[in-house]
């Protein structure tokens, strides 16, 4: 087997994580929104010293079997509103209104559609439903769409639909339909739902152009330097995909369902029944559940708090993270949602930040060590860090610096502890896993503050999305409406899914015969979704019409070399070495020299009670008092609560 190589787009940092066999390489590069294939090819260029000791990008991609790769840059461009101008096609002039009706909804639909709207009379026959398409069209592309959806309603709207696409075809030339694709809604998925299929449609057209024009050129860049494999997306429903075969839709919020992906194998590798995720980088924290070996997801999901036809891990992003903007309100101090971002980041990374952050008081506690952060390949500037918080917060707040970095410590943990709660129901068997390069900074003052009694570091932490998403196969998913429960009607069902799951497997580069086929029934009656087991040559249940909708899914799946936990837990304890100390504030207790712990100076079985510093090359955590750590074979640590 070859290398993997596993890449994680974040909005401050993209993390690189190469499998090499039994050895993890692991490393950090600052991201460049403004060109994506530059940190692209930075995390391969610093990947390749890491293996080799010096610059050979070429030697590295040969010897790599698969890249997965993960972006933001589709939650970014639906955040940010930038996106192309979208033409919609619609039945009637109330479906607006439908899609229009609250203060989110409204605005968005502003952002990417605006007037740019037309209705089409469905019942209109042959010619003057040609006439109606063009004419329709040819003013949406008037008022500037650059690209058109169509979404029709009603039990025939994806035969309509299917009209609209027959008649462009025959009626336009090929190269204004390559300038202005048009995209139906019933083309992504089957959903009954005209608001969430309309909205899935949408979304996904306004998120293609960016995603594509990247992602392809982020293969140019592989095939440049004589990679041999396709460039492996990774989604948010936990498999991964060739570039030409992802929806675009499915890349949003992808980073976060990687590190969900290792949190799972994480909880099934130690027996937790359940773990709550804590994914802290730069700009948010992402909070995520693992029941039961499975990752909590939600059927139809939601993007920007609107409706989707998508099935979407349950993953709630809040605006605090390692570089969220620290400020004096109303006689407190309030943490994000603005985040300094990597450029110009932090006060002390010198890159122009003049606002605090918990990265500056961090350093001024003496937690962070300016020697070893980010490796030690980032000099930190305790200055500049020391003049943001004391014009900024100390002297708004008429404070001293001391109590400034207290509160301020307090107002951030206290923020995600509050965001744990709200997110789920914490009770004794929840174990908390921190990870992220800010995850670990307060991890034991977060827990004891959600009333946890248990958390996890995991080895690698600081990468820890970019080594989730290593646990994915290549596999696409399929699915068709119940609407005739006869033997023909299921056997033409069939035929159809086999027919297409062929077709995209192939493209994929396989066989359907060297795939593994998943079949399932869904029900769905409202919110409540029921999956029952089926197959082909099983009849369909009597009740199976009994709901609002019932569907056959398909999951194709073609399995992949990727990442494995291994080593177990020994019962053995030993006494954990230390590397050294360090100068550094504990609540409660002030200044004092804690021990710290270098992750890979520990042996299986290394225990040590807190308050004391643990760090590796990209994290740091600072364990509090009452708290007892231990490491095991895998770098995992395990935290308790005394």
């Amino acid at each position: 087997m070859g290398r993997l190589i596993n890449i994680d787009n974040g909005g401050t940092l993209t993390d690189i994580c190469v499998i090499d066999g039994e050895q993890i390489f692991h490393t950090k590069t600052l991201t460049t929104p403004y060109d994506l294939s530059k940190c692209f090819l930075e995390g391969l260029k610093k990947a390749s010293v890491l293996l080799y000791g010096e610059e050979r990008v070429v030697d590295l991609l040969l010897s790599t079997d698969h890249i997965r790769y993960s972006t933001t840059q589709g939650t970014n461009a639906i955040v940010e509103r930038k996106g192309p101008r979208l033409g919609l096609i619609v039945s009637a002039d109330d479906d607006i209104d439908r899609l229009r009706t609250g203060d989110t909804e409204r605005e968005l639909f502003d952002a990417m559609v605006g007037r740019r709207v037309a209705t089409l009379d469905v019942s209109l026959e042959d010619s003057a439903f040609d006439m109606a398409i063009v004419a329709g069209i040819n003013r949406l592309t008037a008022m500037g769409a650059h690209r058109i959806v169509v979404s029709l309603q009603g039990a025939d709207g994806a035969k309509h639909e299917v009209r609209v696409k027959d008649t462009t075809l025959r009626k336009f030339p090929r190269q204004l339909l390559g300038v202005v694709p048009l995209l139906c809604g019933t083309d992504l998925i089957e959903d009954g739902n005209f608001i969430r299929r309309t909205w899935t449609a949408m979304l996904n057209a306004y998120l293609h152009p960016t995603m594509e024009a990247f992602l392809y050129h982020a293969e140019g860049i592989l095939r440049d330097y004589h990679h041999q494999h396709p460039l492996l997306i990774f989604r948010n429903d936990g498999d991964s995909a060739r570039v030409a075969r992802t929806v675009a839709l499915k890349t949003y919020s992808s980073g976060p369902r990687g590190g969900m992906e290792g949190a799972r194998a994480l909880a099934q590798h130690y027996g937790f029944k359940r773990m709550l995720s804590m994914d802290i980088g730069g700009t948010t924290t992402d909070i995520g559940l693992v029941e039961h070996g499975a990752v909590v997801e939600r059927r139809r999901g939601c993007v920007e708090g609107l409706p989707v036809s998508l099935p979407l891990c349950e993953v709630a992003s809040i605006g605090v993270g390692g570089s969220s903007i620290l400020r004096a309100d109303d006689g407190q101090i309030r943490v994000g949602p603005e985040s300094a971002g990597g450029a110009p980041g932090p006060a002390c990374y010198g890159l122009g930040g003049q606002q605090p952050t918990i990265t500056d008081v961090l350093l001024l506690t003496g937690l962070i060590d300016d020697k070893t952060y980010f490796d030690g390949a980032m000099a930190l500037d305790g200055a500049r860090a020391q003049f943001a918080v004391k014009k900024q917060l100390a002297e708004p707040l008429a404070l001293d610096i001391a109590t400034t970095l207290e509160k301020a410590e307090q107002a951030w943990v206290g923020k995600v502890a509050m965001s744990l709660a709200k997110h789920t129901t914490l009770d004794e068997e929840t174990v908390l896993a921190a990870f992220g390069g800010a995850g670990p900074f307060l991890l034991t003052d977060i827990a004891a503050a959600a009333g946890l009694q248990e958390a996890i570091i995991p080895g690698l932490a600081a990468v820890f999305s970019a080594y989730g998403i290593g646990f994915s196969d290549i596999a696409q998913q399929y699915q068709r409406r119940v609407t005739d429960l006869s033997v023909d009607a299921a056997d033409a069902m069939i035929e159809s899914l086999l027919e297409a799951a062929e077709r995209d497997m192939f493209a994929e580069g396989f066989e359907l015969e060297a795939c593994r086929l998943e079949w399932s029934l869904v029900r769905e009656q409202g919110d409540e979704v029921e999956l029952r087991e089926w197959s082909p040559g099983l009849a369909f249940p009597p009740d199976a019409l009994d709901c609002d909708a019932t569907f056959v899914e398909l999951r194709v799946v073609r399995p992949i070399a990727h990442a494995s936990l291994g080593g177990s837990e020994s019962s053995a304890s030993v006494e954990a070495v230390i590397g050294g100390t360090r100068r550094a504030w504990v609540p409660g207790q002030g200044e004092q020299d804690l021990p710290v712990y270098a992750l890979s100076d520990q042996p299986a079985g290394a225990t040590a009670r807190g308050p004391c510093v643990i760090e590796e090359s990209f994290f740091t955590c600072r364990v509090g008092s009452g708290w007892v750590f231990r490491i095991n074979a895998n770098r995992d640590t395990r935290l308790s609560r005394i």
